[in-house]
C-alpha cells in the first residue's frame, strides 16, 4: 500500500497531502489580510512556491488550480500576477470563481494539484 504523506496536519486539514506522486495543497490565503489584492495574491503564490518545494515539485508541474476571489472584478488583477508566476506554456486546468471566504478580509484563496 502506498504511503500518504501529510504536511503540517491538524484536526481539520493538512497544508498538503502527497500520494502516488501527486501533491494536493490546502486552500492558501494571505498571512497579512490587511494587504490589497495584489499583495495578498503575491503572498499566496509565495506560500504555494514554498509548499511545492517542500514536496520536491514546483509550478512547472501544475495539473489543476482552484481559485476563489472575494470579488470577481479582481480577476484581471489576479490574472496579471498569475500569468507572471506561471512558466510559459505551463498553465494548469483552472477554475476561478467568486466566493464567500472564511474571513471578510480575505481577497483570494488558491488550491493546487501538482505532480512530482
Amino acid at each position: 500500500m502506498s504511503k500518504i504523506l501529510r504536511t503540517n496536519p491538524n484536526p481539520i486539514l493538512s497544508a498538503a497531502v502527497e500520494y502516488h506522486g501527486f501533491v494536493y495543497t490546502q486552500g492558501v490565503v494571505a498571512r497579512d489580510l490587511d494587504q490589497d489584492m495584489e499583495g495578498q495574491t503575491r503572498d499566496v503564490l509565495a506560500q504555494l512556491d514554498a509548499l511545492l518545494e517542500q514536496h520536491g515539485t514546483d509550478n512547472t508541474r501544475l495539473l489543476q488550480a482552484q481559485i476563489w476571489l472575494k470579488d470577481i472584478n479582481d480577476r484581471d488583477k489576479l490574472n496579471t500576477l498569475w500569468s507572471a508566476w506561471l512558466p510559459e506554456g505551463m498553465a494548469p486546468a483552472r477554475a476561478c470563481v467568486q466566493g464567500i471566504l472564511a474571513d471578510p478580509r480575505m481577497l483570494v484563496e488558491i488550491m493546487l494539484v501538482t505532480t512530482k
